[in-house]
């Protein structure tokens, strides 16, 4: 890419100035400036959760030297399995809604025929 000379830099700054206007210049920086703050203070936590991670260390537990003597084991008694819940779709819901906006048109035109 070329370099920019401040001729150039000029004409960019007046058209961005044209398009955007004087007034909403400033606050777009402003802006800017604190998302990019907020940004790194972001990076910069996580750097630091990283580093906590790998610096702590986990301590493993030796296995008891005598092994515990074997339990029974109980027959397990069934557990009913929980009824599944049926979640009609968009398109099921709009077809019951259809039929009953058609059920309660017919029963308001019933009483005007009589």
């Amino acid at each position: 890419m070329p370099n920019l000379g401040p001729t150039e830099l000029i004409i960019i700054g007046l058209i961005l100035v044209l398009l955007f206007g004087a007034k909403k210049l400033p606050e777009a920086a402003r802006g800017l400036g604190r998302s990019l703050r907020i940004f790194k203070s972001e990076t910069a936590k996580l750097r630091e959760e990283d580093e906590a991670d790998t610096t702590t260390t986990t301590v493993v537990q030796a296995p008891p030297a005598v092994a515990p003597a074997p339990q029974p084991i109980a027959p397990a008694t069934p557990v009913p399995a929980p009824e599944p819940v049926s979640v009609p779709s968009a398109e099921e819901q709009a077809r019951r809604l259809e039929e009953q906006a058609a059920r309660l048109r017919a029963q308001s035109a019933a009483p005007k025929a009589q």
